[in-house]
């Protein structure tokens, strides 16, 4: 299904305006596992990497079949690489997501974080990135999403991430799919709200700095204090301010969530929390169709 100018017009109006959240299906390499874990499915149940991945594909696709797992709800998913070429039920993911649920596709294009230095993990080189975005586009991608991780408040770190973040934003969006920056802040770093700050001011500058017609999205950590992202959020050049749940269970996330009424969720763990492939279908449904209506209410 590759995006013609009408698709893209009409993904950007439903992220713009749309209520609902962001699912984040984008485990890669190194949190497949950990994540099949939660799903009750061990590392010595499947036989490789092969199989894991195969594995983590069947949870997903079971999630985006799932009833209540429609545009009313969600307004898009965010997917791994694999997942984007893989299949369901015969169409490519992307295109079910589009043509038969009515949610935005989005891509994980970072290949995971480098060793910490100044404070914050910047992301690891991302060799083939322009191929990799041309390939997308093709399926029909709407825009991308690439994580780097602060730890403390250091200035000349978190300045190093938003800089990076801005400049594989500028690739993709040169390749005509729109970025979802995403430099989270750990909720466990003892000066969250002071490096929350630091941050924000550090984006708004380059928001301020970029052209006309030019778009991204954020997606930050729930911030300590509600609202210190609504700037953002406000600002011309974004198209949206979505939350990572970083963490937290989801009662928690939604709680923190629903002080901050500009941001809407992009939740991963909290989406699947309580799933288990031990569970029918119509468990599993229940559980998902539960999780799904408490992240959209934190998020309208």
């Amino acid at each position: 299904m590759a995006k013609d100018a009408a698709h893209f017009t009409e993904m950007a109006r439903r992220m713009e305006t749309g209520q609902g959240f962001i699912a984040a299906l984008d485990q890669s390499g190194g949190s497949t596992p950990k994540a099949l874990r939660l799903y009750g499915v061990e590392e010595s149940d499947y036989d490789g990497e092969e199989d894991m991945f195969a594995r983590i594909h069947e949870m997903r696709s079971r999630i985006i079949t799932a009833p209540d797992f429609t545009s009313e709800k969600v307004l898009g998913a965010i997917l791994f690489e694999r997942t984007m070429r893989g299949e369901i039920e015969g169409k490519p993911t992307a295109d079910l997501l589009w043509n038969d649920r009515g949610i935005v596709p989005f891509l994980k294009i970072d290949k995971g974080l480098a060793d910490k230095a100044d404070g914050v993990q910047l992301m690891k080189p991302m060799p083939g990135l322009e191929e990799l975005l041309q390939e997308a586009v093709g399926f029909g991608i709407f825009g991308t999403k690439e994580r780097s991780v602060v730890h403390e408040a250091n200035e000349a770190g978190i300045q190093a991430i938003v800089d990076q973040q801005f400049e594989v934003g500028r690739t993709v969006m040169g390749a005509g799919l729109v970025p979802i920056l995403e430099p989270e802040v750990d909720i466990h770093s003892e000066t969250k709200a002071e490096a929350e700050v630091m941050l924000r001011d550090a984006i708004k500058k380059h928001l301020d700095a970029m052209p006309e017609g030019e778009t991204v999205m954020l997606k930050l950590t729930i911030p300590t204090e509600p609202g210190l992202y609504d700037v953002l959020s406000d600002h011309p050049r974004v198209l949206r301010v979505v939350a990572l749940s970083g963490g937290y269970s989801t009662d928690d996330a939604c709680a923190r969530l629903s002080k901050n009424s500009k941001m809407i969720a992009s939740f991963s763990r909290a989406l699947t929390e309580g799933l288990s492939k031990q569970q029918s279908d119509d468990e599993f449904n229940a559980s998902l169709g539960q999780n799904i209506d408490k992240i959209y209410r934190a998020s309208i």
